[in-house]
Order: structure tokens, then C-alpha cells, then sequence
């Protein structure tokens, strides 16, 4: 097994003090602010120290711990197996990595379901145990006590709306949310809903664009858009998408580098150069 040198201890001191000058941690005024001055946010998800390290330097303003690890690292087919645990346990490897970003971590289908009280020691258990920093939750009006009970226990909420993959038995599948006059007053009903009841941003995901540039131009918290144009305070798209990692990404993603053929051609050069003993050689190999 190869050993690595901790994290804390590679890089020169000129290095490490250039990093002790970067922008102060991102927190919920930090975005309140952002919305307030007109400057995106962005915001990728991210399962593990490495990747949570990476996009922390790369000044992303927030490290979403989704659910959509059940997907894109579990091989689930839906969000819903993933357990509590599961995200605790992620949302610790994450919030090791982050000294910048703000970490949300999600709530789980089924830790916050139940009742307001389950909600708050589920939430809990992300900052104390996981080291989140937020909690997101699937909901609109109908969550908005649920908010209110883990916000008044010092935790921020960030609300999701639209098409909530938690839902989506009852929706039928994974749809687009807003398309009739009647769709979209309802969520702009959600949006007013969980502002009022607290929650400090609102993600809006696969919706028309007018329909999540009226909810964004209503609202006074920022909004975080996926599939939802171009016309919310922020983005957010699931890592494995970005970085082209994923077998199949929905229309709306735009790929920014093809990780995936990458990784499949090294992994093919290692394995053709150990079949012809090519590797190890002397230089990769221990006096």
C-alpha cells in the first residue's frame, strides 16, 4: 500500500501562506450578500476529500454532500436508498477537505418525514457528526414547519423546489415542474412558504426559465438553479456530470472536461504494462 504524506504537511510555507490569503469561508450571509450585490453563486456536489479539496481551491462557493451519491457512487437507480448514514459519513470526508466553501449536506429521503422532531435530530447529526456547516430538504409549503423547527435549533436550511427527486412516486417520475399558469403560482407559493419559514437559500431545479426568474425576482433569499436557466443567483450541477463521469447526463448539464476517457485510458496502459511486465520498473520501485 503506498503512503502519502497528511494533507497539512505537503506544500512549501510560501504556499501555504498565499492559501491563508484566500477569501474568508462562505456562509449563509455571505450568499445573502452575493444575491444582494447581483454575483452568482456556484455551487457542485461533492462524496470525498479529494474532490471536495479540488473544487474548495477552485473557490466554488458551495460543496452540496447530495443524495445523488446513491446514483453517481452507490450504482442506485433513485436517491432513495441512501440512508443517513450514508451521508454523515460522506459529509465528514467532505467538510475535512472544504476550508473555504460552504458544506450543505442533504437530508435523506425518510430523516425528515416523519416529524419535525426527527427532522431536527437527523440535522443534528450532519453538523455534530458530519461536520456540515447546512442542512438541505426537499419540500415546499408542506415542509415549511420542518424548516422552521431545525432553523430555531441554529442549523440553516436550504429548501429545494420544483422537481424534488425524493417525490418522485407521487409525481410520476422525474418531471419538469411549472409548465402550466397554475404549476408555477404554486411554486411560488412553496418559495414564499420556506423563505418565511427560514431557509436561507432555495434550490430550483427543472423548471421553465420564467418561471424560476419570477420565483428568484420574489424571493428575497438566493435561489440555486438545475435545469432552471440562467436567470437564478446560482448554478449547481452534480460533479460526476461536470467531469464527465457520468454514463448518461440530462440536457441541461454542459460537460467541462471527459474524466471518464481519461481515467479508461490510463487504466488500460496500466493494465497492458503489467501484462508485459513493463511496470514496475527500476524507477518505480522501492531501494
Amino acid at each position: 500500500m503506498s503512503v502519502h504524506p497528511s494533507p497539512k504537511a505537503t506544500g512549501s510555507p510560501a504556499a501555504r501562506s498565499r492559501g491563508a490569503h484566500r477569501e474568508h469561508r462562505v456562509t449563509v450571509r455571505t450568499l445573502a450578500a452575493r444575491k444582494r450585490r447581483g454575483e452568482p453563486i456556484s455551487m457542485l456536489t461533492a462524496y470525498d476529500f479529494c474532490f471536495a479539496r479540488i473544487f474548495d481551491q477552485a473557490g466554488i462557493d458551495v460543496l452540496l454532500v447530495g443524495d445523488s451519491v446513491a446514483n453517481v457512487v452507490q450504482g442506485e437507480e433513485t436517491t432513495l436508498p441512501v440512508t443517513l448514514d450514508d451521508i454523515v459519513y460522506h459529509t465528514r470526508a467532505v467538510s475535512r477537505a472544504a476550508r473555504r466553501s460552504l458544506v450543505v449536506a442533504d437530508m435523506p429521503f425518510g430523516s425528515y418525514h416523519v416529524s419535525p422532531e426527527d427532522a431536527v435530530r437527523s440535522a443534528l447529526r450532519l453538523v455534530k457528526e458530519g461536520g456540515a456547516h447546512a442542512v438541505k430538504l426537499e419540500g415546499g409549503a408542506a415542509m415549511a414547519e420542518t424548516i422552521r423547527r431545525v432553523t430555531a435549533a441554529e442549523i440553516p436550511v436550504m429548501a429545494h423546489i420544483g422537481l424534488t427527486p425524493q417525490s418522485l412516486h407521487r409525481m410520476g417520475g422525474l418531471r419538469v415542474q411549472g409548465r402550466s399558469a397554475a404549476a408555477r403560482e404554486r411554486l411560488l407559493r412553496d418559495a414564499r412558504a420556506v423563505e418565511e419559514a427560514g431557509a436561507f437559500a432555495l434550490v430550483l431545479e427543472a423548471m421553465p426559465p420564467e418561471a424560476a426568474a419570477r420565483v428568484t425576482a420574489e424571493v428575497g433569499i438566493p435561489t440555486i438553479g438545475i435545469g432552471a436557466g440562467a436567470l437564478c443567483d446560482g448554478q449547481v450541477l452534480v460533479m460526476h456530470d461536470l467531469l464527465g463521469l457520468s454514463e448518461w447526463t440530462p440536457s441541461f448539464v454542459k460537460q467541462y472536461a471527459d474524466l471518464g476517457a481519461r481515467a479508461a485510458r490510463a487504466a488500460r496502459a496500466f493494465a497492458e504494462e503489467v501484462r508485459e511486465r513493463k511496470f514496475p520498473d527500476e524507477r518505480h520501485t522501492y531501494a
